[in-house]
C-alpha cells in the first residue's frame, strides 16, 4: 500500500497544484488514505494544554480547509488534525493561480486568501463525525470583506466549540490585507480581551477546551515580547509558530520563488524554529508551543521539541513525499528519543 501511496504522490505532483490538491481531499474523502496507528510509538504519548495526543505530530491548517478529510489523515498516523482556515461566510480567495510549488527549494508559495465554504457547511461536516473521536482543531479566521474583523473570530469561536477539540485564532496569514496588523499590542490586547470574554460563556454552556493563537514568523523581539505578555494576561492557552513567510531568502532557487504570497516548507524551517525558540525564552514554559515550519523528518520535528515545541505540525512536506511520511517521521523521533536518553517526549522539550 505504501508504493501505492508513493505513486499517487508522484502523479498528483504532475498535475496543477490546486487541481492536484482538490483530488488529494476527494480521495482522501473516499477511503484512499494509508492507515497507521497513531499511538504505535508509546514514548510519543503526550498531552498538550490538557489534550491528550497519542503522539506529538499534528497537521497544520490549510491542508482540509473545509473538514472534509481529518479522519482520513487522523487514521493516516497523525497526533491531532488541524482544519480551516473557515471564515464565517463563505469566500472564494484570491484570484488563480495562487498555489505554486518550488521543488527544488522543497517549499510552497500561496496567496489562497482563506478560500473556503464557510462556518455552516464547516460545521455541519464536523457536527456529523462527532461521534468518531480524536483530536480534531478549527482554525478560525475573518471575511476579507469584514466590517468587524475582531467579530468574525468571536463568531468563529463561538459556532464551533461544540464540534472542536481545540480552536486556533489565525491572525498571520499573509494573504488577507491588513490581518497581521492583528499581531500588533494594542489591536491584539483588544481581540484577545473579546475572545477571552465569549469563552467564558462558551465554557459554562458546553465545557473547557483549549484556545490557540498562531503567530507570522516575520516578528522581532518587540513584537515578541508584546505577543507573549499579551498571551499570558489572558489565558491563551498555546501558541502556534509559525505561519508562512513573506521573506523570499537568496537561497531559493526555483522558478516561481518571486511569486507574492506565504512561502512554506523548507526553506521556512530555520527561521521559524528560531523564532519559535525566541518565544520559548520569553513564555518561559508558561505557554505551550505548537512548533510548525519546514517541519519533513524525525530530525526537524525533534529540533522544534528541542527549541521549545510541545508539538509540532506540518503540511507542505506531504506535498513532495507523500502520508508515508507521517510514520516515517514518527518512527524516527521515537528512536533519537530513545538514543538520546529521553524517556518520553516531555523531557525533550527545550532540552
Amino acid at each position: 500500500m505504501s508504493r501505492f501511496h508513493d505513486e499517487a504522490t508522484r502523479v498528483l505532483r504532475a498535475l496543477d497544484p490546486e487541481l492536484a490538491h482538490r483530488a488529494t481531499i476527494a480521495g482522501l474523502s473516499a477511503g484512499f488514505g494509508p492507515n497507521v496507528q497513531a499511538d504505535r510509538w508509546p514514548r510519543l504519548a503526550m498531552r498538550l494544554a490538557g489534550l491528550a495526543l497519542p503522539n506529538p505530530l499534528g497537521l497544520a491548517a490549510g491542508f482540509d480547509k473545509n473538514a472534509e478529510a481529518p479522519d482520513a489523515m487522523l487514521g493516516a498516523g497523525f497526533g491531532f488534525v488541524e482544519v480551516g482556515t473557515i471564515t464565517p461566510r463563505p469566500q472564494a480567495g484570491n484570484p488563480k493561480p495562487r498555489l505554486f510549488r518550488l521543488p527544488e527549494d522543497r517549499a510552497i508559495i500561496n496567496r489562497m486568501g482563506f478560500n473556503n465554504g464557510g462556518l455552516d457547511a464547516g460545521v455541519a461536516r464536523l457536527y456529523r463525525r462527532r461521534a468518531r473521536g480524536g483530536i480534531v482543531g478549527v482554525n478560525v479566521g475573518a471575511n476579507k470583506d469584514t466590517a468587524d474583523r475582531v467579530g468574525d473570530y468571536v463568531e468563529g469561536l463561538r459556532r464551533v466549540w461544540s464540534v472542536a477539540s481545540y480552536v486556533t485564532i489565525n491572525i498571520s496569514s499573509p494573504n488577507t490585507p491588513g490581518l497581521r496588523g492583528l499581531q500588533e499590542r494594542g489591536a491584539l490586547e483588544d481581540l484577545l480581551g473579546r475572545i477571552g470574554a465569549a469563552k467564558v460563556g462558551l465554557v459554562a454552556a458546553y465545557g473547557s477546551k483549549p484556545v490557540f493563537l498562531k503567530v507570522a514568523p516575520d516578528l522581532d523581539d518587540v513584537a515578541i515580547a508584546d505577543i507573549a505578555e499579551l498571551v499570558i494576561a489572558h489565558g491563551v492557552d498555546g501558541l502556534i509558530v509559525s505561519n508562512t513567510t513573506i521573506a523570499r531568502p537568496d537561497t531559493l532557487t526555483s522558478a516561481a520563488r518571486a511569486e507574492a504570497g506565504g512561502l512554506s516548507g523548507a526553506p521556512l524551517f530555520q527561521p521559524s524554529t528560531e523564532v519559535l525558540r525566541r518565544f520559548h525564552a520569553a513564555l518561559a514554559g508558561r505557554v505551550p508551543l505548537i512548533g510548525v515550519g519546514g517541519v519533513a523528518s524525525g530530525a526537524d520535528a525533534l529540533a522544534k521539541i528541542r527549541a521549545g515545541a510541545s508539538a509540532v505540525q506540518l503540511y507542505t512536506a506531504l506535498v513532495y513525499e507523500g502520508p508515508g511520511l507521517i510514520e516515517r517521521i514518527l518512527s524516527d523521533l521515537s528512536a533519537r528519543l530513545a538514543a538520546e536518553g529521553f524517556a518520553n517526549l516531555d523531557e525533550a522539550i527545550g532540552a
